[in-house]
């Protein structure tokens, strides 16, 4: 799907999910572009702040006789009580409380190509693209993919209506919590420390580390407290309670199974399984699916790369364990954010599409499937995702910036015939201001009015750019708020977009549409200042002066520092590069074929400024073979500078530049 979408065949009754090269591995593409819109019939509020939809909580509470700030609390958790529009989540889930109706979102998820990207990204062995999976029928679908369904029971209100009413939707997450409370033969107790088993069976979790864990996310927020105003303009207040102890004895009596953990390599505040990918040999010296290394001893990790999958949970773990298929690290569960690794980090996983990235990087995979214009993520994977990246970030002193957690999007193609095919997952909904605020690095400002460097930041909610193409060619997406700034060739928005000469050699100009990178900057992405013009910024971009809308009263960007590169004096320009290989000479004495450092078809031109991101030396882990004796770590003396450079992150050499402060 990293590529066009068509419209599904009505014969096809057995609608596939795209694959190769990486449903998650090389991840999925863009999580919007899969099912239709929003329903015409999902209920919007026309008057901001009016407090409608905590007057639905209060009313839903009192209902079912569940205490108002535990009601609040799971709803937080699952769609920080956003509606979207009565649009489905990922796993098509719906409304504030996130009830999950799988098999209606899968019968609107129309069928989607793929472009067959390697996602191992090297040459050194025949290129691996994987195979097909289906989507799953809906008498497979599991039990926490169809709670709509018993909500619709317990409540009598119609399967529309819990989809697209938000009040009706809050009633039916209600009753749920309720009819989970008198499953577990607890009394409807006003105590919100009495519900904390029915919290943790509302998870939908079968196990028993992931059920105590999204219960107690949901009594952090209840302690903490929150306030926000939701994506149809509704403020919602949760008062905290500091001093509430829940009773966590109560998991005990789910009878949930144990997950296993063996050699796992997760902090402590997620829940994480053992389930490894297989690391086999087959036909012709063939094998899969990932290398065996000895990181970060023989070479360091630099890098968490952020996917997401195109498959159901089984479906995701059926293809990582698939010697024939590809794989990653970790991956992430929608509904409850139980997390599954499956490749120790000291080995390499195929996950990037850049085999230069692969073996500097972990890759982690979130679920994501059914997906649509509003496609959302809730907050239960946010959290677990911010809490491993944390772990993983301290573990091996990798900058929590976006030079180093990257989307599959900001990977760059490792040579200019791979630029087309590179993913472009997660894509412009993946919320990555919110996402860094987890991780405890917002983006603020650090500079004053005249500095040479911004961090994109838009407002994500009140930010909607268009995008085209999430259901058919063209067409117009529903409005949807994004991270993602669109880059124009003059301050206006009526000019050209930039270029993109690398996806699009023959001069074409870039488009709006979900899956086109050419012409957009993300939040937390930093670029070197070319130039301001009233509520206009211009940004150093693939070569070029890109423009985006920059206003005072509602900024898309924040003043930064940091170091930038520009050529050397007396150079005209300098090679911009995919991956940072080393020098010929690295090779003398090996056996290994020297790798060629194939610059990308763009320039780094004298004048132009670019954010640095690393130094680092030029390295190459030859793999080709299942044995491992003949593994080598190629490392030069040539050193190269990480580069902001577009949309995607890039290479220069260190000896072509010289380094500025902004």
């Amino acid at each position: 799907m990293r590529g066009s979408v068509t419209s599904p065949s009505t014969s096809d009754a057995r609608r596939r999910v795209w694959q190769a090269g990486g449903l998650v591995a090389s991840a999925a593409l863009v999580l919007p572009l899969l099912s239709a819109g929003p329903s015409a019939t999902a209920e919007r509020s026309a008057r901001p702040g009016s407090g409608s939809l905590q007057r639905d909580f209060a009313a839903a509470a009192a209902q079912y006789r569940v205490p108002q700030s535990v009601l609040l609390g799971v709803s937080y958790l699952q769609s920080r009580w956003d509606a979207h529009g009565g649009a489905p989540s990922v796993t098509g889930g719906y409304g504030p409380m996130h009830l999950t109706d799988a098999e209606t979102a899968l019968e609107e998820a129309p069928h989607h190509s793929d472009s067959g990207e390697d996602p191992r990204g090297d040459d050194s062995r025949p290129a691996r693209t994987g195979g097909e999976a289906e989507l799953p029928k809906a008498s497979e679908l599991p039990a926490r993919l169809k709670t709509l369904e018993r909500a619709a029971a317990l409540t009598g209100l119609p399967d529309e209506q819990l989809r697209h009413s938000p009040s009706a939707n809050v009633r039916g997450g209600a009753a749920l919590l309720a009819a989970a409370q008198k499953q577990l033969g607890r009394p409807l107790s006003t105590d919100p420390a009495d519900w904390y088993g029915a919290v943790a069976l509302f998870s939908g979790a079968d196990d028993t580390a992931t059920a105590t864990t999204y219960a107690n996310d949901v009594y952090d927020v209840i302690r903490a407290g929150e306030r926000r105003i939701t994506d149809n303009g509704q403020q919602v207040t949760l008062p905290g309670a500091p001093e509430l102890v829940p009773d966590r004895t109560q998991v005990a009596d789910l009878g949930l199974r144990t997950a296993g953990t063996g050699p796992v390599e997760c902090p402590r505040t997620v829940a994480c399984e053992w389930i490894p990918a297989p690391y086999e040999e087959f036909g012709d010296g063939d094998y899969g699916n990932h290398d065996k290394g000895d990181r970060p001893v023989s070479q360091g990790i630099d890098y968490i790369v952020v996917h997401d999958t195109e498959a159901t949970w089984d479906t995701t773990l059926k293809l990582v364990q698939n010697p024939e298929y590809v794989s990653w690290q970790y991956s992430l569960r929608s509904t409850d954010g139980h997390i599954a690794q499956h490749v120790p980090l000291k080995d390499v996983a195929w996950h990037a599409g850049n085999w230069y990235t692969n073996s500097k990087s972990v890759g982690l995979e979130h679920e994501g499937f059914l997906t649509s214009p509003d496609a959302w993520y809730t907050e239960a994977m946010y959290r677990t995702s911010a809490r491993l990246v944390k772990y993983l970030a301290k573990r091996y002193g990798i900058p929590l910036d976006r030079q180093h957690i990257l989307g599959h999007d900001n990977v760059p193609g490792p040579v200019s015939a791979n630029i087309r095919g590179m993913h472009t997952d997660p894509g412009p909904y993946w919320d990555w201001a919110h996402y860094f605020k987890l991780l405890g690095r917002p983006f603020t400002p650090t500079a004053g009015p005249d500095s040479g460097v911004v961090t994109i930041r838009p407002e994500y909610a009140r930010h909607q750019p268009l995008y085209t193409g999430c259901v058919k060619a063209g067409q117009p997406c529903a409005p949807h708020g994004s991270g993602a700034v669109r880059l124009h060739t003059g301050p206006a928005a009526d000019a050209p977009l930039v270029k993109d000469i690398g996806l699009r050699p023959g001069g074409q100009d870039s488009t709006t549409g979900v899956n086109d990178t050419g012409a957009r900057a993300s939040t937390g992405q930093q670029y070197g200042v070319a130039e301001r013009s009233g509520d206009w910024t211009a940004i150093w971009y693939l070569g070029q002066k890109a423009w985006f809308h920059n206003p005072r009263t509602q900024p898309t960007a924040v003043n930064a520092r940091g170091l930038l590169v520009t050529p050397e004096d007396g150079a005209a320009d300098v090679p911009v590069y995919g991956r940072a290989y080393p020098e010929a000479a690295a090779y003398a004495g090996t056996s290994v074929p020297v790798q060629a450092l194939s610059p990308l078809p763009y320039k780094l031109l004298a004048g132009q400024r670019y954010v640095v991101g690393d130094r680092t030396p030029g390295e190459y882990f030859f793999a080709p073979t299942f044995e491992t004796s003949g593994h080598r770590v190629i490392r030069g003396e040539e050193a190269y500078y990480e580069i902001q450079f577009g949309h995607r992150v890039a290479y220069v050499k260190a000896s072509d530049v010289r380094v500025l402060t902004s």
